[in-house]
């Protein structure tokens, strides 16, 4: 591409980085988790949520388990300011949620903020002022000492106002820009802001470090909080925080990386909404964790619920990609997949594994509320044996011998390739009623008994073409009978090469399907037949498979 020179790195490594967190490979505990889709993830909205349309994505936060939730900018509009108020004046907060509210370092907006908060029993107060070197210049005309002071005041008013009106709410600060500030001057401006709230073990202070605009890899957003960590004044009473944006698409990788270096606490929202690409995606962040063993403290278990809620508020579309979530992450179309994950799964129930090994599925599909009949065996032109045969079983209860799981997969797939669309567990079924089962079109039974003797011998009565007649044959088995019978009686010259037969259904009141393969004129054709009795029902897939010749 042209104009590669316009752009530079516009990211600052933070001095003599050491690069610890790299030596961990997995997150062992959830964060502390804060749900930002009510501010940061509705202001992103073409059409932003009403309030009873806020109201209800408050209530499946809270069913989720979010214990800290941002509910909005009340000095920014009065949808925002009117929307705390409800959750407030009706009391619509758990006690054990904390509501977290935004303000910019103006002293109207922190005012302004304080009036909406009247009555609320647990609130984070959110203050943030940004400090890159391109606001600096650009935005605010300001020197360092400018920025720093206006942090600072801002901090100041937040712990008087807190005073005057007895609350106790904790506070937050975010030097916006986090990732194009210089880190020793983010850490300055920090640790000003930390020295006048004085932060203390039953009142910690929530130091948020937002990659505002992704500039770098997510090894240098993990040293630049492995930095700040190390270096930030009342460690022990800070949280340290995360708020990644997805410009660069990195957001899950800068959020795992920031956890590894140090921080306590994640903002983002369900799904990555958020402003340009959006947040870091929580739903991802948490079942990444659960797919290692760690308990993410989130209850994701009935994700299409919270996929449909999500989208009615939002109008926002849940991509069926999109990581644990989409409605096609599961989906195997793939025929080796699909053969793949079936015997996975009879491994499963063969052995009882302690831990989840399936190919091709992270985490079981069922753990967020899909099921394998709907969600993980999709059947298309591009689906194999394997999985047509499994959703066969696991819907319905036939268990295709191996060649035959071949013969009516090219059946399906053909089916699907002309029709081209995929096809849903109730039509692979009756395309294989249709075609296999009980099928009489040119040869039809009409009656049969046997007669006992050295040998069996059958007497069948028989139509075909409208003309209806009786032939005989025998044989060492009723089977073998019939089949002898087709071919003197009718000269329909066939071999029977693979027998099996098994009940569908437990009970006295089963039936059973038998499963007939046959060779005629150098082809291989399978036909099944399904009766309360077995022999009936060998007979009828012996029927079958002729017919299908």
């Amino acid at each position: 591409m042209k104009n590669t020179a316009k752009y530079k790195r516009g990211y600052f490594m933070p001095p003599n980085p050491t690069f610890k967190w790299a030596e961990k490979d997995y997150i062992d505990k959830a964060p502390v988790w804060c749900s930002v889709d009510l501010r940061d993830g509705n202001q992103s909205l073409i059409i932003p949520m009403s309030l009873e349309e806020k109201v209800d994505f408050f209530k499946l936060l809270c069913k989720i388990g979010f214990k800290e939730i941002e509910v909005g900018f009340p000095a920014a509009s009065e949808t925002e300011y009117d929307f705390l108020r409800k959750l407030i004046d009706d009391r619509l907060i758990p006690d054990d949620v904390t509501v977290q509210v935004l303000t910019q370092a103006r002293e109207h907006i922190i005012r302004k903020t304080f009036d909406a908060l009247q009555g609320c029993k647990n609130a984070v107060v959110h203050l943030y002022n940004s400090t890159s070197v391109a606001q600096r210049e650009q935005v605010f005309k300001k020197s360092k000492e400018e920025i720093l002071n206006i942090a600072v005041e801002g901090a100041k008013l937040l712990k008087q106002l807190t005073e005057e009106c007895g609350a106790a709410y904790r506070f937050e600060y975010s030097p916006e820009s986090f990732t194009g500030t210089e880190p020793e001057y983010a850490l300055e401006v920090c640790n000003a802001v930390l020295d006048v709230w004085q932060p203390t073990a039953d009142r910690k202070v929530i130091i948020n470090l937002p990659v505002t605009v992704a500039m770098s890899m997510s090894h240098v957003y993990a040293c630049q909080i492995e930095y700040m960590c190390s270096n930030l004044k009342y460690r022990d009473n800070v949280v340290v925080s995360l708020h990644p944006h997805n410009d660069r698409g990195c957001a899950v990788a800068d959020s795992e990386l920031g956890l590894l270096a140090g921080a306590d606490r994640i903002e983002g929202t369900l799904f990555g909404n958020g402003e340009r690409t959006g947040n870091v995606d929580i739903v991802t962040l948490a079942l990444n964790m659960y797919s290692q063993g760690v308990d993410p403290a989130l209850d994701l278990s009935e994700m299409p619920e919270i996929c449909d809620l999500y989208e009615r508020v939002t109008r926002m579309h849940v991509y069926e990609r999109m990581p644990y979530s989409g409605k096609l992450v599961f989906a195997a179309f793939s025929g080796s997949h699909q053969d793949a994950i079936a015997k996975g799964m009879k491994y499963r129930d063969d052995n009882d594994p302690a831990h989840w090994t399936v190919p091709y599925l992270p985490i079981d599909p069922t753990d967020v509320g899909r099921v394998y009949e709907t969600d993980v065996i999709r059947i298309n032109s591009q689906s194999g044996k394997g999985g047509i045969g499994y959703l066969l079983e696991q819907n319905y209860g036939y268990n295709l011998p191996a060649k035959m799981r071949e013969d009516f997969g090219y059946t399906v797939k053909s089916v699907s390739d002309h029709a081209h669309k995929e096809l849903s567990p109730v039509e692979v079924y009756d395309i294989f009623q249709t075609c296999y089962v009980n099928v009489q079109s040119k040869l039809k039974l009409v009656d049969y008994h046997y007669v006992r003797g050295n040998e069996i011998r059958v007497v069948l009565t028989v139509e075909t073409d409208g003309v209806v007649q009786e032939i005989i044959g025998t044989g060492n088995g009723r089977l073998d009978a019939v089949s002898n019978a087709i071919n003197k009686g009718l000269g329909c010259e066939h071999t029977i090469v693979t027998y099996q037969e098994h009940a569908l259904e437990s009970g006295s009141t089963s039936k059973a399907v038998a499963y007939v393969c046959i060779e005629a004129a150098g082809k291989t054709v399978w036909g099944a037949g399904i009766d309360a009795d077995i022999i009936a029902a060998s007979v009828h897939g012996l029927f079958s498979a002729i017919n299908r010749i």
